[in-house]
């Protein structure tokens, strides 16, 4: 069994290696390959967006992945992505940028099935006191495709175009099929609901009603989503920092790009070691007291200041994703995987966008430190209130829960996040 399990650390590890690459490679590919069919720095934003888009579907998607096998879900998505992403090599003028698009929606589809999934499937193939660490690993490595991915994809497209990176795309997407296909569990799959059971079992509306049932596991949540939003202002205003906080060229955004990551690589190793000593909730709180700290340095003028801002934001951010993903997997029954974790991912995922355009918006009116100050504000309000929470132990082990009826009071996205 230890054998199987530390196999399995490998396969997973290594999914998030070769998606993250490619991912992360194809992202930037697109909007390159956008700007340079059509000359617009508008359209170039849209083909980048239309990843973010399909999050706002998480708990339709979720549904979705709790009716069907799991594991043959991860390897179906990625051969289907694979498939999909080689409809890109008929693009060949601006006439075909709406292909360009719908295969971006199309991953953006995938990257909720997938983040779905993979939680649903880490703790039927890992022990419970192994999915913090394995959960840092693949954060881990995720950001470490972040410091090369860019860089490979940028030359690839400059020396022989999108197809190459779409080619090249898929290929790394069918490796991860297989690394999925590797992946052994313990527990039996998931079938799907009858039409005589309990409607909150097949209900989408399920991860909502387990996510506010649930103030634990809703209160590691509510911190991640919070961080991130904030972490969204900040990075809308970042252009302004290097222009007029340091007066630097815009490039030196790579270099802070970079710190960010070895930040991210750092936090993600230690990410498991604190949740295995502390649980969920208090390093999702002291990830957000470091980015706290990191956004107030980003307001210096002052080079070294902003170069430790990207090391704790860096730091800080992984920490309370890492406590929200790994908090739902051991929290959450094995039938409601799917959707509550799609849930937790499209609270704290989706919301970035509107950060995003609100901090571009203020900039037009505002000096860019009032947006950091107030990124800064909200982290600090929500790690400061995560640290005041106290918590039992669950009263029962998440396999044995019982899944909780939904009713309408259960069902409002306002009642998750503000309460």
């Amino acid at each position: 069994m230890g054998l199987l399990r530390e196999r399995n650390t490998f396969l997973f590890v290594g999914v998030s290696l070769v998606a993250g690459f490619a991912g992360t490679g194809m992202s930037l590919a697109a909007g390159l390959w956008a700007m340079d069919l059509t000359g617009s720095a508008s359209l170039a934003a849209v083909a980048r967006a239309c990843v973010f888009v399909p999050s706002l579907a998480g708990p339709v998607l979720g549904a979705l992945v709790d009716r069907l096998p799991r594991r043959p879900l991860l390897v179906w998505t990625s051969l289907v992505l694979s498939g999909l992403l080689l409809l890109l090599l008929a693009v060949r003028s601006a006439d075909q940028l709406w292909l360009l698009y719908t295969v971006m929606l199309g991953y953006g589809v995938s990257y909720v099935l997938l983040d779905a999934g993979e939680a649903a499937v880490l703790p039927a193939a890992l022990r419970d006191d192994q999915l913090g660490e394995v959960n840092g690993l693949r954060m881990t490595a995720q950001e470490g495709t972040k410091l090369v991915a860019p860089l490979v994809g940028a030359a690839l497209f400059t020396r022989a175009g999108g197809h190459a990176v779409a080619l090249l795309t898929a290929t790394l997407l069918a490796v991860a099929a297989a690394l999925y296909a590797a992946i052994r569990t313990t527990t039996p799959p998931v079938k799907a609901p009858s039409a005589t059971e309990n409607d909150s079992k097949g209900s989408f509306l399920a991860g909502w009603g387990f996510l506010r049932s649930r103030p634990p596991l809703r209160a590691v949540v509510l911190v991640a989503a919070v961080s991130m939003l904030m972490a969204g202002l900040g990075t809308a205003v970042q252009y302004a920092v290097v222009d007029d906080g340091l007066h630097r060229p815009v490039a030196f955004l790579g270099v802070l790009a970079s710190v960010q990551g070895v930040g991210s690589i750092a936090g993600g190793l230690l990410a498991g070691r604190l949740l295995d000593r502390y649980g969920e909730l208090p390093p999702a709180a002291w990830g957000a007291l470091l980015l706290t700290a990191g956004t107030l340095l980003r307001c210096l003028p002052w080079t070294p200041a902003v170069l430790v801002s990207a090391l704790l934001m860096g730091a800080g951010l992984p920490w309370t994703v890492i406590a929200a993903m790994t908090a739902v997997q051991r929290q959450t029954p094995h039938a409601l995987l799917g959707r509550v974790a799609a849930t937790a991912n499209s609270l704290v995922f989706a919301p970035t966008s509107l950060t995003l355009l609100t901090g571009a918006g203020l900039l037009a009116v505002l000096d860019y430190r009032i947006p950091l100050a107030g990124s800064a504000l909200g982290t600090l309000l929500v790690g400061g209130w995560a640290l005041t929470r106290r918590y039992g132990a669950p009263a029962q082990d998440a396999a044995t829960a019982p899944v909780p009826a939904t009713t309408g009071t259960d069902r409002g996205v306002a009642d998750v996040v503000h309460r």
